[in-house]
């Protein structure tokens, strides 16, 4: 038998797959005990309610989004900025969210507009894909004068071409994820707003940082 962290997460993945296929009024702790073959109670074992349940397949998302981030390169960015570089860094990192977490990213969009779903889990949900500490890394490396406005408005920006490729009219173009040409589509904004910050060198020296 699995040990009990193991378990854990194979039900918060669950809760994740059976959310995608058939919508949050679906989940139930039954259908993630059938859908792993497990006796009957076995979820309620380890969540004894249906909002401890979502709360693990929340902070399943963030788990995923963390380690993801972890491998995209944008944890340590150098000064100062080649911007055309962070963006395409920042862009590979959308690029694969929409090429390998397809599943995560519709789900997380259909618990933040459930009305169902409590304010404590709608805020976990807002934090869980992009990290406005990394944001704000990147933005004051580029030279933002206001760091931490300039991160929410990258975040933003993120959020906005993320669901455009998703669900929006650019998900209309045919446009594949895991693609140089998706790669490219996605880093054109990003490094317009990027280069911006660095007041239009692209290098991240225009403008002086503050503390």
């Amino acid at each position: 038998m699995a040990s009990s962290p193991d378990r854990r997460t194979l039900i918060a993945e669950t809760t994740l797959d059976l959310i995608a296929r058939d919508g949050l009024r679906a989940l139930t702790h039954r259908a993630v005990d059938r859908a792993l073959a497990l006796p009957d109670g076995s979820c309620s074992y380890y969540f004894r309610t249906r909002g401890a349940l979502l709360d693990a397949a929340v902070h399943r998302l963030a788990e995923r989004s963390r380690d993801a981030f972890e491998h995209s390169g944008l944890t340590r960015p150098p000064t100062p900025v080649d911007v055309d570089a962070a963006a395409r860094a920042v862009a590979t990192t959308l690029d694969r969210d929409l090429a390998h977490r397809r599943r995560d990213l519709l789900v997380r969009y259909a618990l933040a507009t459930d009305p169902a779903i409590g304010a404590e889990q709608r805020a976990g949900l807002a934090a869980a894909l992009f990290s406005r500490a990394a944001a704000r890394d990147l933005v004051a490396a580029c030279g933002a004068d206001d760091a931490d406005s300039a991160a929410a408005d990258l975040v933003s920006l993120a959020e906005g071409l993320t669901v455009d490729r998703l669900l929006g009219a650019r998900s209309l173009e045919g446009l594949a994820a895991g693609t140089a040409a998706s790669v490219a589509q996605l880093a054109r904004p990003i490094a317009v707003y990027l280069r911006g910050l660095a007041g239009g060198d692209g290098t991240g020296r225009a403008r002086t940082m503050r503390s």
